[in-house]
């Protein structure tokens, strides 16, 4: 068979054992009257054009015309079908009786079952009296004829007795019958345009019910209504209808009977911030934590992105409360610090509360941080250091907290708390981790100084604080003792320090922050996530994560931090406290942190800079390094006039834990009787005075020894 393609030449036919060339001399082009020209069969042709003309945007948009109104008259129809029907038997009873079995709600059921049977009686009374109704109807006819007969009778005679004419007495009845006679006249013309244009204005009419209750496909609305629903306004119809098309069988099912077609599910549905409210109280033999696996299905079908859909577990039974965020609200900045805004701003360690952001409502978010300490965890780059900080930078405000910072990443974040800390690290090396693990320790020591202490001993609150606190878990290295470092295991220096803070430090007002990435049970182990009072969490990667960040309870009362967007919700916190207003039921609550950037964290840190004493932030000591005992305990002391000999111990076991970790009372004393700076009196207990470790420097010898004049 031969194609359809027209050859406009034809070459003569090559001779056996020649090769054809393109140059030929002998190729003839062959006159195009000459060709065989084959038409496209028309078939073909008009399959193309119906393609075209189905691929058209006008053909498209037409079916969908055709398919919508066609959907309302269809739609339409059943609506009317199903109230004739409900309002002639008793389904609408039986429904109602239906929805509230389901929905455990007896005493409703109860109630219908009661408001049913008056139906059914009442129904049964009026099928009783049409057995007599026609003998009743001939009497009452028979009576109204006669009566109004014997009426116009004597409006005639009275007619005719004023007229003194006879024959008026019979006017007033043929006034009606010619009445009559007209009303016919009328009705017959009448009639015929009504008989034809009645099934018309039924059809609007059914199609008037069907586009008022939307009974078309959304695919076949105009593009204008399609593109409108996202962001639309949440109504209980839209969320019922959300439910029900989650795919969960007995919710389905539930709503389908429902007398109000599922309106008794839903409280009323409330303003909450940027968004709405609404607990939705389940049908018997639906979970709640079937709703919740299909949180990013229900945000579709309420016109929502997943993130903006949130779903908790109030006290009632068998709830779910869902908060829906306006469409795009939840991208929109929260604005400013009041730690920016407000330069007169001070914090108070007992009684305040720092002013981290804002939670899902619009409400100021503010968390308490007396006798709590606290875990932070997020995927790298979400914000974490920065929510850390900016509880820190609040903290910082109140004169009598002290600091102790160990920042393991060492990018300069916390490098606006010199002058605030009392010791800072900054560093990821394992060195810096020694020395951080050090600086835990020498926490531990202090909660032991002050758990010894007398009774009714005031303590100042002391932080210790660690960032990227997962270095520290991971660190390979080991001690003289063979001791590691970091790990899980009983003989792990850091771990055994949180561990020792966690327990016993609350009481004294020594507390544990942490900051890390990723939590696993090998960078941050059970016992250390468990400790903390306040745990917050950014986003994450897993559910199991989550677990691990802030919990089995809070997640399973609906936390998500591994719903967060990995670099759109940055600055986004999942927290589980007692320290935070949680809405009641609810295991958790969602903040969005007010982010404060680097300058801004140093124009703060240099007002709480100015409410304190001159301290002196202490930077590790080179251990390597030859030791002076003299000079470095002016170190510890700094500006300050004098400091307690307890204190300066403390501090110089954690500049170099080497060096003087052993160190006692005895030995400070000997070396400052020494030097001739000993230790005095002040309000009754023993000091270490500035002038006289300056005095004492100022006079030594230049081989170090103290000199005999002092």
């Amino acid at each position: 068979m031969t194609d359809n393609v027209v050859h406009l030449f034809k070459d003569p036919p090559i001779p056996s054992g020649e090769t054809p060339t393109l140059d030929a001399p002998d190729t003839v082009p062959v006159p195009m009257e000459a060709a065989e020209v084959r038409p496209v069969p028309v078939w073909r042709r008009s399959g193309r054009a119906v393609v075209r003309a189905a691929r058209d945007e006008r053909t498209r948009a037409a079916g969908r015309a055709v398919v919508r109104h066609g959907s309302y008259v269809v739609g339409g129809t059943r609506i009317v079908a199903r109230r004739a029907w409900e309002g002639r038997t008793a389904a609408r009873y039986e429904r109602m009786i239906r929805a509230a079995e389901a929905a455990g709600n007896l005493e409703a059921a109860a109630e219908w079952e009661e408001r049913g049977r008056q139906y059914r009686a009442a129904r049964h009374q009026r099928r009783m009296d049409l057995l007599t109704s026609p003998e009743r109807l001939v009497k009452n006819a028979a009576y109204a004829t006669g009566g109004t007969l014997g009426g116009l009778l004597l409006l005639g005679v009275a007619l005719a007795v004023a007229t003194k004419e006879p024959g008026d007495v019979v006017t007033p009845l043929m006034a009606v019958v010619e009445f009559i006679e007209l009303m016919i006249v009328i009705v017959s013309v009448v009639w015929g345009p009504a008989v034809a244009v009645a099934p018309w204005l039924a059809l609007c009419g059914l199609w008037a019910v069907g586009r008022h209750q939307q009974a078309a496909p959304t695919w076949a609305l105009p593009a204008q209504q399609r593109t409108d629903d996202a962001g639309a306004p949440i109504t209980p119809s839209i969320v019922v209808t959300a439910l029900r098309d989650l795919g969960i069988a007995p919710l389905r099912k539930a709503i389908k009977e429902m007398g109000d077609a599922g309106a008794a599910m839903l409280s009323p549905i409330k303003i909450a911030g940027c968004g709405v409210e609404v607990d939705v109280t389940l049908p018997s033999g639906v979970s709640t934590q079937e709703v919740q696996g299909r949180r990013r299905k229900l945000a579709e079908n309420l016109a929502r992105h997943e993130h903006e859909v949130f779903i908790t577990i109030p006290q009632a039974a068998r709830t779910v409360r869902l908060w829906i965020a306006d469409s795009g609200a939840l991208d929109e900045p929260i604005g400013p610090s009041p730690l920016v805004l407000d330069a007169d701003l001070r914090a108070d360690y007992k009684k305040g509360k720092a002013p981290w952001g804002q939670d899902l409502r619009g409400d100021a978010a503010a968390l308490s941080l007396y006798q709590r300490h606290m875990l932070v965890t997020g995927l790298s780059n979400q914000g974490k250091t920065a929510a850390v900080r900016a509880l820190a930078l609040w903290l910082a405000l109140d004169p009598s907290v002290e600091f102790r910072i160990a920042d393991l990443k060492g990018a300069g974040d916390w490098a606006m708390f010199d002058g605030i800390a009392t010791v800072l690290i900054q560093g990821p090396t394992d060195d810096h981790v020694i020395q951080a693990t050090e600086m835990v320790e020498s926490g531990v020591s202090e909660m032991e100084r002050r758990l010894t202490a007398p009774p009714g001993t005031a303590f100042p609150p002391l932080i210790v604080l660690v960032d990227e606190a997962q270095v520290a878990f991971m660190c390979p290295a080991v001690d003289e003792e063979k001791r590691p470092y970091g790990g899980s295991k009983a003989t792990s220096r850091y771990f055994m320090a949180a561990r020792k803070i966690h327990n016993q430090g609350r009481a004294v007002n020594v507390l544990l922050w942490q900051g890390t990435q990723d939590p696993t049970d090998q960078n941050l182990p059970k016992l250390v996530r468990e400790g903390a009072h306040t745990r917050a969490s950014l986003a994450l990667g897993t559910e199991s994560q989550a677990r691990m960040a802030l919990g089995d309870k809070a997640v399973d009362g609906g936390a998500a931090p591994h719903l967060l967007r990995q670099g759109l919700d940055k600055g986004t916190l999942v927290v589980a406290s007692d320290g935070i207003d949680i809405p009641a039921g609810q295991a958790s609550i969602t903040v969005r942190t007010h982010y404060i950037d680097t300058d801004q964290a140093a124009e703060v840190a240099a007002r709480a800079r100015a409410l304190r004493d001159g301290v002196t932030t202490l930077r590790v000591i080179d251990t390597d390094e030859p030791t002076d005992p003299l000079v470095d305990i002016a170190a510890v002391i700094g500006t300050a006039p004098r400091v307690l000999t307890q204190d300066v111990l403390q501090r110089l076991a954690t500049t170099n834990p080497k060096a003087y970790g052993a160190w006692t009372n005895g030995d400070l004393k000997r070396v400052l009787e020494g030097a001739g700076a000993e230790p005095y009196k002040s309000d009754g207990r023993m000091v270490v005075g500035r002038d006289r470790i300056a005095r004492a420097l100022a006079n030594r010898n230049e081989d170090g020894s103290a000199s005999a004049a002092q």
